[in-house]
C-alpha cells in the first residue's frame, strides 16, 4: 500500500522552492534574500527569509464577517500586497534614476546666475606704484572704491560627442529593462507562492475532514465494542484498546485543525488580509487531467516568456555596452561651452557679454584609469553571461523536472485512489467479522489505521499534482497569465 505522509510532502516543498528562492536571488538585483534549510527529526524544512512570505496588510480592521476568498482573488490580494514584490517594484525607478544621471551627460545644462559685488581695491596689492605716478604730476589714491559690479548670466554647456556617455546611456537603458523583468518575474514568483499556500490550505482543510471522519469512525467502532462488552460476546480488552483507537483519533482532529488555523494565518499574510481576518476558501484542488506537452514545446515557451531569463539577456546586453563605455574612456571627445550676460555697475548702467568656447578633449595619460575601469566591465560581462548560461540551464533542468513532477504526481494520484477503495473495503469487512464475533478488533483497528495512511497519501498527492501545475506553468514563464487555467486542466 502506497503511504504519502506529511515528511513526503515537506520533502517535496523543499524541491519545489529551493528553485524559487535562486530564481528570486538570481533575478532581483541587489536583493539580499537568504534561505535556509534546517534539519527537523530527520526532515529538510526550507526556512524561507525572504519578504515573498510576508506582506503589507490592507489598511483598516479585520471584517467581523468571513470573508470568501478564491484562488483569484487571492492572487489579486497578492500582487497587490505582497512584500516581495513591493520591495521590488522599487528597483524599476531606481535604474529609471541611474539613466537619467548618464543620460544628462548627453543633454544640453543650461544654468543661470545674479550677482552684486561691492569692491575697494588696494592698488599696491596689484602691483601698481602709485608714487611714480605723483613724481609725474598724477595723483592717484592707493584705495580704489568702493564701487559696485551687477552680473547676470546664463551658461549653457553641451556634449557635442562623447562616445563613453553614448554607451553608458545605452548601458542604462538595458538596465531598466531588466529591472522590469525583474519585476514581472517578481509578479510569477507572488502568484507561485500565492497558490502554493492556497493549494496547501485546501489540503489541510481536507486534513481536518478525513480526521473528523476518522473520528466518528473510531466513535462508532467503540460504541461497537461497549455494546458486545455489555452483551458479553467480546473481551475487555476490545473495548479498551477502541477506546485507545478513538482518543488517537480525536487527537488527529485537533492537531488537524490547528495546523489548517496556523495555514490560515500564513495564506492571510501572504496575500496581505487584515490581521485577525476571518475567511473561507471558495475553491476546491479536484483532480483534472493536464494536457500534455512535449520536453520541446515546453523548452521553447520557457525561453521565450520566462522574465528572469529576459533580465538576464538584458543584464548581458546592458554589461556589453557597459566595457565599450569603459573601452571609450581613451577616445577623445568634444564639448562646448557659451554663457551669455550683462554686468556693469548698475542695471542702468551695463551692457551685454558673450563667451563661447568649442573644445577638444584628448586623454593622454590617465594613470590606469580607463585600464582599471576596462578590467571591471570585462569581469561583469564575464559574470552575467555565466549567469545568463547557468539560468538557461536551470531552465532546461525546471522545465525537465516540472514534467516529471507532473507525471509522478498524477500516477501518485491514481494509486491513492485505489489505496482508498481497497482500505475502506478492508475496513468494512472487518468490522463486519468482528459484528460476527469471527475476529477480535484488532483487525478493525488495523484496518482503520490503513484508511488514515490511505486518505493522507491521497490529500497529499492531489496537492503536489496541483502544485506540479502551477510549477509547470511557472518554469515556461505562464503563472500569472495561466495558472487558473493550469489548475482547471486547460
Amino acid at each position: 500500500m502506497l503511504i504519502f505522509t506529511r515528511k513526503h510532502m515537506k520533502v517535496a516543498l523543499v524541491v519545489f522552492l529551493v528553485p524559487v528562492a535562486v530564481w528570486a536571488q538570481t533575478s532581483q538585483p541587489g536583493n539580499a534574500t537568504q534561505y535556509v534549510i534546517t534539519q527537523s527529526q530527520g526532515t529538510a524544512v526550507l526556512q524561507p527569509q525572504n519578504p515573498y512570505s510576508g506582506s503589507v496588510p490592507a489598511t483598516g480592521k479585520a471584517a467581523p464577517n468571513v470573508l470568501p476568498l478564491s484562488l483569484k482573488e487571492a492572487i489579486e490580494r497578492g500582487l497587490k500586497q505582497n512584500l516581495g514584490l513591493l520591495l521590488s517594484g522599487d528597483a524599476v525607478p531606481f535604474a529609471r534614476g541611474q539613466y537619467w544621471k548618464d543620460l544628462s551627460e548627453l543633454l544640453p545644462n543650461l544654468t543661470a546666475s545674479s550677482s552684486v559685488t561691492a569692491q575697494q581695491i588696494n592698488l599696491r596689492t596689484v602691483g601698481l606704484n602709485v608714487q611714480a605716478f605723483s613724481k609725474l604730476g598724477i595723483h592717484i589714491p592707493p584705495v580704489v572704491g568702493p564701487f559696485g559690479i551687477f552680473d547676470v548670466r546664463a551658461y549653457l554647456t553641451q556634449s557635442l560627442f562623447n562616445w563613453k556617455s553614448i554607451q553608458q546611456t545605452r548601458s542604462g537603458a538595458q538596465q531598466v529593462k531588466a529591472a522590469q523583468f525583474s519585476f514581472k518575474d517578481a509578479r510569477e514568483l507572488v502568484v507561485f507562492a500565492v497558490s502554493s499556500a492556497y493549494l496547501q490550505t485546501i489540503a489541510d482543510s481536507a486534513r481536518v475532514d478525513t480526521a473528523i471522519a476518522q473520528r466518528d469512525t473510531a466513535q462508532a467502532l467503540y460504541q461497537q465494542a461497549a455494546d458486545q462488552l455489555k452483551a458479553g460476546t467480546t473481551a475487555a480488552i476490545d473495548a479498551l484498546r477502541a477506546q485507545v483507537e478513538l482518543q488517537t483519533r480525536e487527537q488527529q482532529v485537533i492537531s488537524a485543525r490547528n495546523d489548517l488555523a496556523k495555514q490560515k494565518i500564513a495564506l492571510g499574510r501572504v496575500v496581505g488580509l487584515p490581521a485577525g481576518q476571518e475567511f473561507t476558501l471558495t475553491d476546491n484542488a479536484t483532480y483534472q487531467p493536464q494536457p500534455k506537452i512535449s520536453l520541446e514545446e515546453a523548452l521553447s515557451r520557457a525561453y521565450a516568456s520566462r522574465a528572469d531569463y529576459q533580465s538576464a539577456l538584458a543584464q548581458v546586453r546592458a554589461a556589453t555596452l557597459a566595457r565599450k563605455a569603459a573601452v571609450a574612456g581613451y577616445y577623445p571627445s568634444v564639448s562646448t561651452a557659451v554663457n551669455y550676460g550683462d554686468i556693469g555697475v548698475n542695471p542702468n548702467n551695463s551692457h551685454g557679454t558673450l563667451d563661447a568656447t568649442a573644445a577638444l578633449n584628448i586623454p593622454i595619460f590617465q594613470g590606469g584609469k580607463v585600464h582599471g575601469e576596462v578590467l571591471q566591465a570585462e569581469a561583469a560581462l564575464r559574470q552575467s553571461q555565466e549567469l545568463l548560461d547557468n539560468l538557461r540551464a536551470q531552465i532546461d533542468q525546471d522545465v525537465r523536472n516540472a514534467l516529471l513532477d507532473l507525471q509522478s504526481a498524477a500516477d501518485l494520484v491514481e494509486v491513492a485512489r485505489s489505496s482508498v477503495d481497497l482500505a475502506n473495503q478492508t475496513l468494512q469487512q472487518a468490522r463486519d467479522r468482528f459484528a460476527a464475533g469471527v475476529t477480535d478488533n484488532i483487525e478493525v483497528v488495523q484496518a482503520q489505521q490503513s484508511v488514515t495512511s490511505a486518505n493522507e497519501s491521497l490529500i497529499s498527492s492531489l496537492y503536489i499534482y496541483n502544485v506540479s501545475k502551477v510549477e509547470l506553468a511557472r518554469a515556461v514563464g505562464r503563472a500569472e497569465a495561466g495558472v487558473e487555467e493550469y489548475l482547471k486542466g486547460k
